[in-house]
């Protein structure tokens, strides 16, 4: 049934949503440094604004980095292959932003 229901209750704010697109998007974080991003850390862009922040982070053993999740807004216009920076704990650190996962599952 889904959204072919003819009607039900917030029907048009749900589709007014669907409509207008998400405002924030889940991308992934790569580390270009020795900082490890955090949850609740603000992600900034080039001009220092607040786009996002980070939901999840860890260091990868894989990788030899730290890597994170983010939600970032639509609006900042981020795509795969933009550098960003996160402040971790009062200092800034680069980061790309790369489409999950970070490693292949092949590589073991």
């Amino acid at each position: 049934m889904g959204w072919k229901k003819p009607d039900f209750w917030g029907r048009e704010a749900l589709l007014a949503e669907k409509e207008a697109g998400p405002a924030r998007l889940l991308w992934g974080l790569r580390a270009s440094g020795r900082g490890i991003p955090r949850p609740g850390m603000p992600v900034l862009g080039a001009d220092g604004a607040r786009i996002g922040e980070v939901t999840s982070g860890t260091f990868s053993p894989t990788l030899r980095t730290g890597i994170g999740l983010a939600l970032l807004e639509t609006a900042a216009g981020v795509e795969e292959g933009t550098e960003l920076t996160v402040d971790v704990r009062g200092r800034p650190q680069a980061v790309e932003v790369v489409k999950p996962p970070f490693v292949p599952s092949h590589v073991r």
